[in-house]
């Protein structure tokens, strides 16, 4: 009895674990399954499972065409090893997953069909290898996949899904602006394909109708305008009008229409997205309740032993004052149960960072009492705590500013670097002695590392430079740069000084895990057209040196580069030589300034129809993810009102001594999160909720399911 007892507190304890961190894998209840359910989300497997994912994605660093070249055995062994990995965590993956379930899973077919190209690629490269016959590692543009269709990665999934539910839905509007380009760009060849006019650069304008269509499209994008128009425009102002009309109606109102159509559709399979995420985990928060249930007089409750025995198991890591903090929220009439309405919350519960605080005395405050009580240290103190504390180093850090700018070969000047150092750290010294230290380098307190490393470090680095320079005739230009920059960095200490200032940091800060997703997603996109572009590109663009004789050197060593812009613009750094190379012109062509001229210059070293490369990476990472993944990412409501500053835990006022509860963030920021609570709000607490099956067929369409039902799903 008492083992089955265990068996299902096990089993709630994933529930609960599934519906705080919004996992919804359905995996097997036998208790053999469950164990391997609990290593399956261990974090030591899944921080294993992403360092082999980009282990196996930076392989493209080292292959041919490599920036730092390793033997091709070398990097076949790692990516079989990486293959082994995927294909351990993908049966383990089986063995907690029901057999029908699993494969009808499209990501886990994905997975194994890549891990078998993958191989097969392999073995195919390597025995032409042997025959000296060149051959292309194809199945390298499918290592994305494994990024995306792990478990892991559901977020970066479900965008990717969002997106694909999307396209059907725009390939009307995306026509329609086809359409209108192809038209503009027939006028645009009858008005002045047969006027011989020519560009700045002395070619033929607008004479060929495929030319004229990529230069319009490069128009929609507004990269090269007014380039484009000048010459049309010097030869009668009239013409500005054609131009006018195809921004008004292709740039402004196609591209408009085009981008909300994506939006909305987006948000729309987003919001179903969200709803199959709240309505699973309430279904496991009532799964995990009914498995501890007890009968109270007519009312199901879960007892309080019951309970702390589950949130242990959930949150082992919190502390004792922590759980009971959580009881006593949840059975906050303290009659030793907790009711279903109550239980429901306690993923949301376990969802709010709360730190705990121990008010402790200052340690001199025992070791000298007389000293640290006295007249002079409690004024010290007090003037430590003080405003005008704050806004005298804030005056400080200015002047440094303005010392920082003048030249540092004054013999003043590099002297005054060290009374600025001196007064840093005698106010990191006196705020130590004001302020508990344990306190005041609590694991939340960033600004005080903050502030101490930076001035440390650069005090560290002007002590060695200043030694190196004045024992021996060495200088160290890496030393200096360090000083500098660590200098620089010194002002940024004044944004915690101003309360704004902390508001705007603290929401850049908070932005970073909702940028997780986007930067998933470029990562992806941005892997497969750098694998493309290498097959396509590697060799054709190269760069010399300035004082380079090597012939062609400034046409980027082909000739069909001379007298062009990307020539002319010494862009010829800018290639897909390797992979890292071929980052940067990605990320050049994300900005989207002269892209154009990157697509020109790569079509003439190739063929015309490469530009289709450029265009469809526009479309797909400028268009759809930039423009519409990110802005759903934005986060909503962040800019917090109440800073956790020492002086709001710690200030002039004696506090007692014991535990103090603080929030140290709030969640529910971003869009996604929001939605999620939206529909969490209308699902009664009490009702059972819609079964697993009913929440994994919601549709788009589909309103909120009104069929409740009590039945365990199996």
């Amino acid at each position: 009895m008492a083992e089955d007892a265990s068996e299902e507190l096990l089993l709630a304890a994933a529930f609960v674990s599934d519906a705080q961190y919004n996992r919804n894998i359905p995996f097997k209840t036998s208790p053999e399954a469950v164990r391997l359910y609990y290593l399956y989300n261990h974090w030591i497997m899944r921080a294993a499972t992403y360092f082999f994912i980009f282990l196996n994605l930076s392989l493209a660093v080292f292959e041919e065409p490599a920036v730092y070249p390793l033997p091709f055995l070398a990097t076949s062994l790692v990516e079989v090893l990486c293959l082994l990995v995927f294909f351990g965590r993908l049966t383990h993956f089986a063995k907690i997953t029901p057999r029908n379930v699993f494969w009808k899973d499209t990501k886990n077919i994905c997975i194994v069909v890549a891990i078998l190209l993958s191989l097969t690629d392999l073995a195919i490269y390597g025995a032409l290898r042997i025959y000296n016959i060149k051959s292309i590692r194809w199945s390298r543009i499918a290592r994305p996949i494994f990024l995306i269709n792990f478990a892991e990665s559901r977020q970066i999934r479900r965008a990717f899904r969002s997106i694909r539910n999307t396209l059907p839905e725009i390939t009307y509007v995306f026509l329609l602006f086809m359409f209108s380009l192809l038209m503009f760009s027939l006028m645009a060849l009858k008005l002045f394909g047969e006027r011989n006019l020519q560009t700045a650069e002395g070619l033929p304008y607008f004479r060929n109708y495929l030319e004229i269509v990529f230069d319009l499209y490069v128009l929609v994008t507004t990269a090269n305008s007014p380039d484009v128009m000048m010459p049309a425009f010097d030869f009668s102002s009239w013409y500005a009008l054609f131009f006018i009309a195809f921004v008004i109606v292709n740039t402004y109102i196609f591209m408009s229409l085009f981008l909300a159509v994506v939006y909305n559709n987006y948000k729309k399979h987003l919001k179903n997205e969200i709803r199959k995420l709240a309505y699973m985990k309430h279904r496991k928060m009532i799964e995990a309740f009914n498995l501890l249930k007890e009968e109270e007089g007519a009312q199901p409750v879960v007892r309080e032993a019951r309970w702390k025995q589950l949130v242990k198991l959930v949150a082992p890591d919190i502390s004792n004052s922590h759980r009971e903090l959580l009881l006593r929220i949840s059975d906050d009439e303290q009659k030793g149960f907790i009711d279903k309405k109550s239980f429901v919350q306690l993923a949301d519960l376990l969802n709010i960072q709360v730190i705990t605080l121990k008010i402790r005395s200052h340690p001199l405050g025992q070791w000298m009492p007389h000293v640290y009580k006295s007249a002079v240290s409690q004024f010290l103190r007090s003037m430590v705590r003080h405003r005008g504390f704050v806004w005298t180093y804030d005056a400080i850090i200015l002047i440094n500013a303005i010392f920082i700018a003048l030249d540092e070969e004054t013999p003043y000047i590099s002297y005054a670097e060290w009374v600025f150092l001196a007064l840093y750290i005698i106010e990191i010294l006196l705020k130590v002695y004001t302020y508990e230290p344990r306190v005041f380098f609590g694991k939340n307190q960033f600004w005080n590392w903050f502030d101490t490393l930076i001035i440390f470090a650069a005090l560290t680095a002007t002590i060695l430079n200043t030694t190196l320079r004045s024992t021996t005739k060495y200088n160290s230009q890496q030393i200096l740069d360090i000083v500098f920059i660590l200098r620089v960095l010194r002002l940024i200490r004044i944004v915690d000084s101003i309360q704004r200032f902390r508001v705007i940091m603290n929401t850049l800060i908070n932005i970073v895990p909702t940028m997780l997703t986007f930067g998933g997603l470029t990562l992806v996109v941005y892997c497969i057209f750098a694998i493309i572009g290498m097959e396509l590109f590697h060799g054709k663009i190269e760069f010399f040196p300035a004082n380079s004789n090597a012939p062609y050197a400034l046409e980027c060593g082909n000739p069909a580069l001379k007298d062009s812009l990307f020539a002319r613009g010494k862009y010829c750094k800018n290639n897909f030589n390797n992979f890292a190379s071929s980052f940067i012109v990605l990320m050049e062509l994300t900005v989207v300034n002269q892209w154009h001229v990157f697509a020109n210059g790569f079509a003439n070293v190739t063929a015309q129809p490469a530009k289709l490369y450029f265009i469809a990476f526009h479309i797909v990472m400028v268009i759809i993810i930039v423009k519409e993944v990110l802005q759903d990412e934005q986060l909503l409501d962040n800019m917090e009102s109440a800073e956790h500053n020492l002086e709001g835990e710690v200030g002039t006022k004696t506090q007692p001594r014991g535990l103090v509860f603080k929030i140290a963030s709030k969640r529910y920021r971003t869009v996604d999160a929001l939605l999620q609570r939206m529909f969490e709000a209308e699902i009664p607490p009490e009702d059972e909720g819609p079964s697993f099956e009913e929440i994994l067929n919601l549709s788009p369409t589909a309103a909120s399911p009104s069929h409740l039902t009590s039945e365990r799903a199996v």
